[in-house]
């Protein structure tokens, strides 16, 4: 009943949406006020991205010259997160409007969303506007899902929401293995030619909070069954198979994770008391350098760029994602969640790296107090896009660009 039920639900969608065009046009904007790409000027960018195969959980995935040969030069990733779509249908349409002039403007080979960007009352239908917007672009994308989206593991909502979402041809996000948790656990892998990989990209669903059933499966200590939601290990041990079996057929692997909630070493890029707690003043506000405010920094860790406005919001229990990434040739993993931290650091090799937030209807700088932290100028607000360019040897470069340039 499942495949049933979608299909007419999605198709109810897309008629409806088909009907209320005409009617926000007739009525300038009065009518249809859930059409939230109502005033996005977007058209089509294209791409050079071709799909070489695919299988239940993975898409092959490379740039084309003209010619129908591959072209292995540089790939660029643009990563951004939390688009926070609401009932504020101006700063939805600013939001959408700022992340359509990045993707023009940058013209990536593929687009990632790290979670919590589709959570309105009209999620359903919010979804498959977003997504007719991308194929109308034309850009190769994929989405993972935050903690927002939805309320349970495996929830007939979370399912309609993602295959809304991954039906689209341009959508590269798959459910995935059926036993592992959540939906959309999977892996493009980017091609310098027909046998050779140049970086592999695993996405996970690091769901919402920390619930008993899997709290007790993986030996969580009890005093952590409250808080954020961490990698099972099962999604570790599949992450780690899936590389075993890419290795037997092209050798070593670069790789890079794309999830949602920051794994806990996202904390050690600042300093740390010998609690593991951030460093406070006496009143009880985070201890900061006097020249540019930021937290005292950790020796161990190279600062790349960005700020840290608030705390890590990781999970109080610590699965041991990094330890395996460090044994298995990553590169660099990317997360969201943190709407005020923006910054990339390198710890024992690898990057950890915030995307930069999309949203301007949830807290951002220019509301956001907190540590005693004033609230900022549109000029020096954080949201924007992450870059991310893949070289041919699969080593990469990264770059912040704020949507203020369109200030």
């Amino acid at each position: 009943m499942k495949p049933i039920r979608t299909f007419l639900q999605q198709n109810a969608i897309k008629l409806w949406l088909g009907i209320e065009k005409p009617v926000y046009e007739i009525t300038k904007g009065r009518h249809a006020k859930n059409r939230f790409l109502s005033s996005v000027d977007f058209h089509h960018v294209g791409t050079n991205v071709k799909i070489i195969k695919e299988t239940n959980n993975a898409t092959y995935i490379a740039k084309f010259n003209e010619d129908g040969t591959i072209d292995n030069s540089d790939f660029k990733i643009l990563s951004t997160t939390d688009m926070h779509t609401d009932e504020d249908y101006d700063l939805n349409d600013k939001t959408y409007d700022r992340l359509f002039k990045q993707i023009r403007d940058n013209k990536p080979d593929l687009v990632v969303l790290t979670g919590d960007c589709i959570q309105s009352k009209y999620q359903q239908i919010d979804a498959i506007q977003f997504a007719q917007m991308m194929e109308e672009i034309g850009v190769y994308w994929a989405y993972v899902f935050g903690n927002h989206e939805a309320r349970e593991e495996k929830e007939y909502h979370k399912y309609l929401l993602f295959k809304s979402l991954s039906d689209f041809p341009h959508c590269l996000s798959k459910f995935g293995n059926p036993d592992l948790f959540g939906y959309g656990n999977f892996i493009i892998n980017i091609m310098n030619s027909e046998t050779e990989l140049k970086q592999s990209l695993f996405f996970l669903d690091s769901g919402r909070d920390i619930v008993e059933a899997h709290a007790l499966n993986d030996n969580v200590p009890k005093e952590m069954w409250k808080g954020y939601d961490y990698i099972k290990p099962s999604q570790i041990h599949w992450y780690e198979n899936e590389l075993k079996s890419l290795r037997s057929i092209y050798g070593e692997v670069k790789n890079m994770l794309y999830m949602h909630i920051p794994i806990p070493e996202y904390k050690y890029a600042f300093k740390l008391d010998e609690n593991g707690d951030y460093m406070r003043n006496e009143d009880g506000t985070l201890k900061r350098d006097e020249k540019d405010q930021q937290l005292i920094r950790n020796e161990n860790a190279e600062i790349i760029y960005g700020r840290m406005f608030e705390a890590v919001g990781c999970s109080p229990f610590n699965s041991g994602l990094f330890e395996s990434m460090k044994k298995n040739n990553a590169v660099a993993i990317f997360s969201g969640h943190d709407h005020v931290n923006d910054y990339a650091f390198k710890l024992d090799g690898i990057y950890l790296v915030y995307s930069q937030y999309a949203s301007y209807n949830a807290y951002n700088l220019g509301h956001y107090e907190n540590d005693g932290l004033i609230t900022l100028p549109e000029s020096e607000w954080q949201q924007g896009v992450t870059i991310t360019t893949v070289k041919n040897d699969g080593s990469i470069e990264l770059k912040q660009i704020f949507n203020s340039i369109y200030l």
